[in-house]
């Protein structure tokens, strides 16, 4: 799965997905976006994974689109294919892979990179993090599901200053919008980050999952559709084996050793 603009490697249950090209700060082209989708694919239906981090090489996590590509009259693939089967793709797959997701954003995250790292279950930075909604910058809309997750977390008027003023939001202020659960030291970012990941492996995956799929019908039902929803995927998490592994180790007074099913 790994290839010149993705990097990957598997260490405890944990999926580390690298975006590779720090030459142009991780920003995408075809290549890089299709093989992100790969990965995240391979990584969906591969039951040993249980946690994925996404990061980035170098000192940025992703700028976004690369100009360059769409500048180029041989290789631009246009704005409707550059969504519909790059950027929207990859919000999707990280909001329906049912398996906890991390972004470890590890500089500065634009335009499409600020919001797929938005998109992810948790966002964690270092003290050089910035988010830019950088698209009004040269005279585009947000993408990449910016417009549907940003006013959710910050608010409409927030974002909407956000979206059109092009600001740099800095690690610190976005831990205090809610844009980031937490700041790790730079100098120790990575390994702040495993522990983390591998924390979130450890757990009942099963539930973490089945939560994840809660939070994202929240956006649309009603309150009586999401008592609904809880009365039904509570039934299916306490049919888990993970949920009798809690029981047993809480009564037994032992660290539970959870398999995600």
């Amino acid at each position: 799965m790994s290839n010149n603009s993705i990097l990957f490697k598997i260490e405890n249950q944990v999926a580390f997905i690298t975006l590779n090209r720090p030459e142009v700060f991780n920003s995408f082209n075809r290549e890089m976006a299709l093989a992100l989708q790969d990965t995240l694919d391979s990584c969906a239906a591969d039951a040993a994974i249980r946690a994925i981090v996404i990061t980035g090489s170098g000192k940025a996590f992703c700028a976004g689109q690369d100009l360059k590509e769409v500048t180029d009259p041989e290789l631009n693939p246009g704005f409707r294919k550059i969504l519909e089967e790059h950027y929207n793709p990859i919000i999707q797959k990280i909001r329906t892979i049912e398996k906890p997701i991390v972004a470890a954003v590890n500089g500065v995250a634009a335009g499409a990179g600020a919001n797929i790292a938005l998109a992810c279950d948790i966002v964690v930075a270092t003290e050089h993090t910035s988010f830019i909604q950088a698209f009004s910058k040269i005279g585009l809309i947000p993408d990449s599901g910016g417009t549907f997750f940003l006013p959710r977390i910050v608010g409409l008027q927030k974002a909407t200053a956000l979206m059109m003023l092009g600001d740099k939001v800095t690690a610190e202020e976005a831990m205090v919008m809610g844009l980031v659960y937490k700041i790790f030291p730079t100098a120790f970012f990575m390994d702040d980050v495993k522990i983390l990941a591998t924390a979130l492996a450890a757990m009942p995956t099963k539930a973490l999952g089945l939560t994840k799929r809660l939070l994202n019908q929240s956006m649309t039902n009603t309150l009586e559709q999401q008592l609904a929803l809880e009365s039904d995927l509570q039934i299916e998490a306490s049919s888990s084996n993970d949920y009798q592994e809690g029981v047993a180790s809480f009564i037994e007074k032992r660290t539970p050793e959870f398999k995600g099913n």
